[in-house]
């Protein structure tokens, strides 16, 4: 801490200090007072009374300041328990006055109660977790088997309804993917991955959506390891192009990787205004494109955020409104963050 601070934050301490204990100091000058004043009425020394009257100053000052640095002391301590959470507070400094003490088992009973609420809200949670993810992967079998029905019909209506599915299921993956990042036992599987299988896998799911939407897909291998996971990443570069999927009328969407480890997606879409930009990675953040199209959950982007930083990776976007948008993910190593 900077001296300067330091030394204001004595001063108040000390003002506050004298504020506190400023009854004390008045009672000691009244007694000194009516002394002296009996003196002077039964006409004795003034010095036999003004001799004790001084003795009591000094000694008194002497107690002040052994009673200034001792709760000076106490205070240093209360502000170091302050920075802690309440579930970590489990004693206080030693106490010299009842009040204190009353106070001190207010505080207890106050953290007492917060532990055990904090206790139950975490139960509840991992309660809605647990159900939630069980609902997710049952809701996956019928849409199996609505996926299998509609691949024996090769008519517009069955694409229509594919495309549909297809987007349903990529709604479900959300929020398994949601439910997952938050959890005790998230499964990271970190080692070294061919970039190149991982956006393959991503391009394949995607491909009906490219030739309905009849748009251009500008790919190339790409000679790349990376150190990530490969599940988590694979929504990530999911979630990219499905935005640019959504969001592009007519064009093309380029995926690319630049030097050293930076996987471009970019697409010719409506782009994003200036004034959103800063925010699509804010979780429920749609901004003008959502509003006006009503097609998005501001959830999408702000899981792909996480997971980078989780992974290690970095996520970043820039776009001109009518030109496009390009998503870059910086895949080097960088230090892992569990959230």
């Amino acid at each position: 801490m900077d001296n300067s601070i330091y030394n204001r934050e004595k001063i108040q301490f000390v003002k506050s200090y004298f504020k506190y204990r400023k009854t004390i100091i008045i009672v000691f000058l009244i007694f000194s007072f009516i002394f002296l004043t009996s003196f002077l009425l039964y006409r004795l020394p003034i010095l036999a009374v003004l001799y004790p009257v001084i003795i009591c100053s000094i000694v008194g000052i002497g107690i002040f300041i052994f009673d200034l640095k001792k709760v000076f002391s106490k205070h240093k301590e209360l502000m170091r328990i302050k920075t802690l959470s309440a579930t970590l507070i489990n004693s206080f400094p030693y106490t010299d006055e009842i009040s204190e003490e009353d106070y001190i088992d207010i505080v207890n009973m106050l953290c007492d109660e917060h532990r055990q609420l904090i206790s139950e809200m975490n139960k509840k949670y991992w309660n809605m977790v647990d159900y939630y993810t069980i609902w997710a992967h049952q809701i996956k079998t019928p849409i199996a088997s609505m996926k299998l029905n509609l691949q024996n019909e090769d008519t517009d209506f069955a694409r229509r309804m594919s495309s549909e599915l297809f987007r349903i299921e990529q709604y479900v993956d959300m929020v398994l993917m949601f439910l997952r990042l938050d959890s005790e036992d998230t499964d990271y599987l970190i080692k070294e991955y061919d970039l190149d299988s991982i956006v393959k896998q991503a391009i394949k799911k995607f491909s009906s959506e490219f030739i309905m939407r009849k748009i251009v897909l500008n790919y190339e291998p790409i000679d790349a390891k990376v150190i990530t996971d490969e599940k988590w990443l694979s929504f990530v570069v999911e979630q990219v192009l499905s935005n640019s999927l959504k969001y592009t009328r007519q064009g093309f969407i380029t995926i690319s990787l630049e030097e050293p480890k930076t996987l471009c997606i970019t697409d010719t879409g409506i782009g994003i205004a200036s004034e959103d930009l800063p925010r699509i990675f804010e979780r429920g953040y749609t901004g003008y494109n959502g509003r006006l199209y009503k097609k998005a959950s501001g959830i999408g982007l702000y899981l792909c955020r996480r997971i980078c930083r989780n992974l290690g990776h970095n996520i970043t976007a820039e776009s001109k409104i009518g030109e496009g948008t390009t998503v870059r993910i910086n895949l080097e190593q960088q230090k892992i963050e569990f959230e």
